[in-house]
């Protein structure tokens, strides 16, 4: 019972990394166009990934995704431009999740720096794309993803069954489910790594 509750805890802060550098992955990824993205470099063999619109699970082979060029909801803004609608969006996402929180009964990790990296990318995603993608997964097609609306937060796993694999939301039962419900937009961008994002 010890080493199945020790191999809980690993196991958890091990999606509480891979939260983390899959969010600021996938937002390089965009900002310096760096081409293909090895999934698989960033999730274990057990973790479901959602590519092209089918679910799937990893295998201990690299699944390879390209990244699309997009038309991005900010192209064409200037930097202030950008800042002011990133400013409004944070506030937004930072609202919902508190809200949502509110309503399903749910919990902030423990680590607060975990729902502030996600909300600064659903933030980001808001802006860019113009919907609050999920900002922990790859997409070959983003623009595809969004209309298709699986993943748009909340995503379908969590609306039908409370499953957050992002960990913003987490059932009481979660080991890594703090008390805290509420989360300033302050909070959101001084845990997520500085101001939110120009590029």
């Amino acid at each position: 019972h010890i080493l199945q509750q020790f191999n809980s805890v690993e196991a958890s802060n091990t999606m509480i990394t891979i939260v983390k550098i899959i969010s600021i992955a996938t937002t390089l990824s965009v900002v310096f166009g760096t081409g293909p993205l090895e999934v698989s470099a960033f999730a274990p063999a057990s973790v479901p990934m959602r590519v092209s619109g089918a679910t799937r699970c990893g295998t201990p082979h690299r699944q390879i995704l390209m990244i699309r060029s997009m038309t991005r909801k900010d192209d064409g803004l200037t930097e202030e431009e950008r800042q002011v609608k990133m400013d409004k969006a944070l506030k937004v996402m930072t609202a919902f999740s508190n809200k949502y929180i509110e309503q399903t009964d749910t919990k902030y990790c423990t680590d607060m720096s975990v729902p502030a990296v996600v909300i600064k990318g659903l933030a980001e995603h808001k802006v860019q794309l113009g919907a609050p993608l999920c900002p922990c997964r790859f997409y070959d097609d983003k623009e595809k993803e969004v209309k298709e609306g699986y993943w748009n937060c909340p995503c379908v796993p969590m609306r039908e069954r409370k499953e957050c694999h992002c960990m913003l939301f987490l059932t009481e039962d979660n080991a890594f489910a703090g008390d805290q419900t509420k989360i300033t937009v302050e909070e959101v961008i001084k845990l997520s790594g500085g101001a939110a994002s120009k590029e």
